[in-house]
């Protein structure tokens, strides 16, 4: 049997197994054990042990618990609250202040908390009412928030990230920084388009708000600048060569939970314990699905799949960008039913050999990557923000949600194009830091 078809018989059971709506991490191990012991015997299972450590056994990892620890300290928090109004009390005469308002608390909050269902739901039961109290359309006010919510797993610090370059060994430095503008540029282009469908829809931008006297608008910065400082401080120290990923990300998950506890009282043994322990269910999660696609990805390798695909591809008689195009799909059709850490996982040994030999930067194509992955998060069937936005708001159809989320996937579809066109947003700060990549 040739390894092409292998690999398809691969991709039909991964695909079949998953459905059944058994843990990623026993899918993929389930799949890679049973295909080596059918095609190269029971022998072949003596070094299982060995990749299923080594798949964990790498320093950088320690930096997931913690800045996974850093966003549950803050989403256990009123921060949110706190962020949502600031930004809200300070943009309150700007026209369409409030949906700047939610879309700017989104894309702040998802970086401190790098959890987009956290987002969502912090955001959201504050956001969502008042939009709708003011007259925004139902499916804008819960669409940009769904969308949002996306936006933790691009721009930095970001888990998503930190698995693509442990995957690729890459350098989670520069994906961090390759992350920066293109997380702005979207940010910009949800902005635009809920300040352009609100006003198409009627809505005057008329101030409906409260008036909020100076002494309001700098009360509440103590609160909301300390939580910045520590992103800033996170990216600067990485960006400056001044601590690795997991120092940073070990220093700043410190001080994230000596500020909740002096910001927002939260030092009870019993809350300290719920952080920990969600934290923790989170961080095995994530590193036994890392530890499974090691299985998975020697599998791969070994019954020669990853190389004799790449090979194929390159063979093709095909102009790089539309090969560029067909990953795209791939990946979006890949993200429509799993999540980003396992789509990364399982895609990125047969897909870094492509890039390569077609020329593109490795960063680059980490960008428009994570942008497909963020697609996936506001897409049924599994789109689990627009589930988490219908538990947040229930009397809102879940048709409802995804009709105003739609238009938010075709602005990342449009920041895809951009980067196309313009790659240099992705790759400029990343070189301007660091120098070019060896």
């Amino acid at each position: 049997m040739s390894p092409l078809t292998i690999g398809i018989l691969i991709g039909i059971t991964t695909i079949t197994i998953l459905a059944t709506g058994i843990p990623v991490a026993f899918g993929l191990g389930i799949t890679a054990i049973t295909f080596l012991v059918i095609f190269e015997g029971i022998d072949s299972l003596d070094v299982l042990a060995d990749l299923f450590f080594g798949g964990i056994a790498e320093f950088s990892l320690v930096s997931i618990p913690m800045f996974i620890v850093m966003g549950a300290a803050v989403a256990s928090s009123p921060a949110g609250k706190d962020l949502y109004e600031a930004l809200d009390r300070w943009l309150h005469r700007v026209p369409g202040g409030l949906i700047i308002s939610n879309i700017g608390a989104c894309s702040i909050f998802s970086a401190l908390s790098g959890s987009s269902p956290a987002t969502c739901a912090a955001i959201g039961k504050m956001g969502i009412p008042e939009m709708r109290k003011r007259g925004f359309p139902d499916g804008l006010a819960t669409g940009a928030i769904a969308a949002g919510g996306t936006l933790g797993i691009l721009i930095p610090p970001s888990i998503t990230m930190i698995v693509y370059g442990i995957a690729t060994e890459t350098s989670i430095g520069r994906l961090f920084m390759a992350g920066v503008f293109p997380g702005l540029m979207l940010t910009g282009l949800f902005m635009a388009w809920s300040l352009y469908t609100a006003w198409r829809h009627g809505y005057s931008f008329s101030e409906r708000a409260n008036k909020y006297s100076l002494k309001q608008k700098l009360e509440i910065l103590p609160r909301v600048l300390p939580f910045l400082a520590i992103i800033v401080s996170v990216l600067f120290v990485l960006y400056g060569g001044v601590a690795t990923p997991s120092e940073a990300a070990g220093v700043g998950a410190m001080f994230v939970l000596l500020l909740v506890a002096a910001v927002y009282k939260v030092y009870q043994p019993h809350k300290i314990w719920t952080i920990i322990s969600d934290s923790m269910k989170e961080s095995v999660m994530i590193l036994m699905i890392i530890a499974a696609s090691s299985l998975f990805s020697y599998t791969l390798s070994s019954l020669f799949v990853t190389q004799s695909i790449a090979e194929h591809i390159v063979s093709l008689d095909a102009n790089r960008w539309v090969l560029m195009g067909m990953i795209n799909i791939f990946l979006l059709v890949a993200g429509f039913f799993l999540p980003p850490v396992a789509v990364i996982l399982m895609t990125a040994p047969i897909l870094m050999p492509i890039i390569d030999q077609m020329g593109f930067d490795p960063y680059w194509f980490a960008v428009i990557f994570t942008i497909n992955m963020e697609i996936g998060l506001i897409t049924p069937p599994v789109g689990l923000n627009l589930y988490v936005i219908n538990g947040i708001a229930p009397e809102i159809s879940l048709p409802t949600i995804l009709k105003g989320a739609f238009p938010f996937m075709l602005c990342m579809v449009l920041g895809i194009v951009i980067l196309c066109i313009f790659p240099g947003i992705a790759t400029w700060l990343p070189t301007a830091m660091m120098g070019i990549a060896q």
